[in-house]
C-alpha cells in the first residue's frame, strides 16, 4: 500500500505535465484549426449602423449601411492592399462581381488612398461601392478578425453567413455559393 504523503506528493507533481499538456492541445487547436470556423455572434443580426466615404481620389463611391438594405443579397468583402491573401482571391472577386442576383461590395481596411487605388487599378474593380475604413473601426463593428473577410447579407440586411480568410474555388463553388443561395431565402 502507498502511503497517503507519496500520493499526495505525485498527484502533486503531476499537476504541471496535465497543465502544460491541456495548454498545449488547446494552442494546437488553435494553431492548426481552421480560421473560417471561428463563431460571429452576428450570424442573424443586423448589420451594424455605419457610412464610410469613398477611397479618396477614386470614382467608385462610398459604403453605407442602407446601401445593404435594398432587398437584394449582398456581399461585403474586407479587404486591403497590403493583404497578400486579398490578392490572392481578388480573381475570384472579379467573377463574383458578374453575378446579376447578388451584390459586391467592399470595406478597405485600414489602408492609404493610393494603394487601395493601385491594388484596384491593377487586379480590377469588382465593387459596386467601397468604403474607407481608414481606421479600421467599422470592421470592428462588423466583428472582422482581420483581412479577408467575407459577408453574405441578405436584402434585409441581415448577416447570414460569415467567412474568415480567403475564398478559393472550392469554397466559392462549395459553402458559399450554398450560403448565398440560403440568404435569398427568408429569415426564420
Amino acid at each position: 500500500m502507498t502511503p497517503e504523503p507519496t500520493r499526495r506528493r505525485l498527484g502533486i507533481a503531476l499537476l504541471p505535465i496535465v497543465i502544460f499538456a491541456g495548454l498545449t492541445l488547446v494552442l494546437l487547436k488553435g494553431l492548426f484549426g481552421n480560421p473560417s470556423m471561428l463563431p460571429s455572434a452576428l450570424i442573424g443580426k443586423p448589420i451594424p449602423e455605419f457610412a464610410l466615404s469613398a477611397i479618396e481620389g477614386s470614382d467608385i463611391p462610398g459604403l453605407t449601411s442602407a446601401d445593404l438594405k435594398t432587398g437584394e443579397v449582398s456581399v461585403v468583402n474586407i479587404w486591403a492592399s497590403w493583404c497578400g491573401p486579398c490578392r490572392l482571391e481578388h480573381p475570384l472577386l472579379m467573377e463574383l462581381s458578374k453575378r446579376t442576383d447578388i451584390r459586391l461590395y467592399g470595406i478597405n481596411n485600414t489602408d492609404k488612398a493610393e494603394n487601395a487605388r493601385r491594388f484596384l487599378g491593377t487586379l480590377g474593380q469588382p465593387y459596386a461601392a467601397v468604403g474607407a475604413d481608414s481606421d479600421g473601426r467599422t470592421t470592428i463593428d462588423w466583428g472582422g478578425y482581420g483581412v479577408p473577410e467575407t459577408f453574405i447579407v441578405d436584402g434585409k440586411g441581415i448577416i447570414r453567413y460569415k467567412w474568415i480568410g480567403p475564398l478559393s474555388p472550392e469554397i466559392m463553388n462549395g459553402v458559399f455559393a450554398n450560403e448565398i443561395e440560403k440568404a435569398k431565402l427568408p429569415a426564420l
